[in-house]
């Protein structure tokens, strides 16, 4: 059942124009194993308990705001805890909203493990690799 999912959040951001197309909300999960260099949320990284989030206060606060278009996974790495993020990804598709996910995890290694196909299903758009600095561009969009 939907509600009863915990997420382990480092935050929520409900209005932002920057993380997708349109007035999206954004998801920070806390957790993320990969370490890039120059990493932009590098207080993200640490598997503590930030903030633990049922995921019915999260589809609370999106039924607030009928404004909202979609909604970006962002952190940390929503990978690190697929489970919750698939039924949250799932909600929000069932709402009509529309669901991206930003991943240090490479296409190629997602679709290798089970684990995390349940997650890859639920979204629309994955933006998937580790963060290089060098390729850092400020002209992209997102």
């Amino acid at each position: 059942m939907e509600q009863q999912a915990m997420l382990n959040l480092a935050g929520i951001t409900w209005e932002s124009v920057v993380d997708g197309p349109g007035l999206r909300t954004v998801v920070f999960a806390q957790g993320c194993t990969h370490a890039c260099p120059g990493c932009f949320n590098p207080e993200l990284q640490p598997f503590h308990t930030h903030r633990s989030v049922a995921l019915a206060e999260v589809l609370s606060g999106l039924d607030e705001r009928p404004h909202i278009r979609g909604v970006t996974f962002s952190g940390g790495d929503p990978f690190e805890q697929t489970d919750s993020f698939a039924r949250l990804a799932a909600a929000c598709r069932h709402r009509g909203l529309s669901v991206w996910c930003y991943t240090g995890y490479s296409w190629e290694t997602l679709c290798q493990c089970d684990r995390f196909r349940v997650l890859l299903r639920e979204l629309d758009v994955l933006v998937d690799g580790p963060y290089v600095e060098a390729e850092r561009d400020t002209a992209l969009r997102f």
